[in-house]
């Protein structure tokens, strides 16, 4: 049996929102996730130390995708281990960690589409280079399945819950069932109020998994999410919380996938709208959020569905 562990959020000064980071109080300690370069120093060390526990013997660095606001503290804190801890995150979003220049690809090839910033590209390079501490090799790649062990008899399970973005997991402590989903259970939004996920398909697949295989005793959120009606949940949930959430990114998900679907039916048009090409769908969605806001959701989840279409629509050509 798996002895029990605590977790503490750990949360660090960024804009109007927090970064949340989680310390797994293990034999061998583990932070889930590092939020942006300035996090291990102004957030992650004094937090620690005020529950008697150092930043220096932190021994596994538990990345749960590559966004700029998850890795981009890795390196910082992985010096501050004396160099010491595992890094850790699944191959398909390792490039993100190893170079910024993926992060401006990962632009170019999603929202920058539809943004029409001729500075976006520019914006997104200085964002980087500003966010992320330092370009890094993991010291461990996933694919999902493996089992970590932190220590003693605490061990962590990897599942990949792709969609939010390819190489997104969730780390679950085995025996209490404490899950670290970082952005991949999405409910409807943060504060710009849309889901953002890349696959729309691997996202949902991925929530099914974590409801119907994985069943959060307690779930740990990225960012504090919100409901239908706007209301945020905190980022610490209990189970009757976690089910809600993810029942409620279903949800969602269905929502705009059968708005998304219409549109992409009826062909998306060019129009002076800030959502074009997508207008129709923000219009039957009821959603009037900033479409350029980064991380730009909106378009990012739009793009999603555009791809899957057009996959879809090119089998259906290939099939007698």
């Amino acid at each position: 049996m798996t002895q029990a562990v605590t977790v503490h959020p750990l949360v660090s000064p960024w804009g109007r929102f927090g970064l949340y980071s989680f310390f797994i109080d293990a034999p061998e300690p583990a932070i889930v996730d590092t939020g942006i370069a300035p996090s291990p120093v102004e957030g992650m060390a004094p937090a620690l130390e005020r529950i008697g526990r150092r930043i220096e013997d932190v021994r596994w660095i538990l990345l749960t995708h590559g966004h700029i606001d998850h890795v981009g503290g890795a390196f910082a804190l992985w010096e501050l281990t004396g160099r010491r801890a595992q890094v850790v995150i699944h191959e398909a979003d390792a490039p993100m960690l190893r170079s910024r220049r993926a992060h401006v690809e990962e632009y170019r090839a999603g929202r920058g589409r539809y943004l029409r910033d001729p500075e976006g590209e520019a914006r997104v390079a200085a964002a980087a280079n500003a966010a992320i501490s330092g370009e890094m090799e993991p010291t461990l790649l996933l694919q999902g399945g493996e089992t970590l062990s932190l220590g003693g008899d605490v061990t962590v399970s990897v599942h990949a819950v792709p969609g939010h973005t390819p190489g997104s997991v969730a780390y679950v402590v085995d025996g209490q069932r404490s899950v670290f989903t970082g952005d991949a259970v999405q409910v409807h939004g943060a504060a710009n109020g849309f889901p953002g996920y890349t696959d729309p398909a691997a996202y949902r697949a991925g929530l099914e998994h974590l409801r119907d295989e994985v069943r959060p005793r307690n779930l740990y959120l990225g960012h504090p999410y919100r409901r239908a009606d706007g209301t945020p949940y905190g980022v610490e949930l209990d189970e009757a919380q976690a089910r809600e959430a993810i029942t409620q990114s279903l949800a969602a998900e269905r929502r705009v996938a059968a708005a998304a679907c219409a549109c992409l039916e009826a062909g998306p048009r060019e129009t002076d709208s800030p959502y074009s090409p997508f207008a129709p769908v923000a219009d039957a969605l009821g959603y009037t959020g900033d479409p350029a806001l980064e991380p730009s959701p909106f378009f990012t989840s739009l793009h999603g569905y555009r791809a899957q279409h057009h996959r879809t629509a090119q089998y259906r050509s290939f099939t007698p």
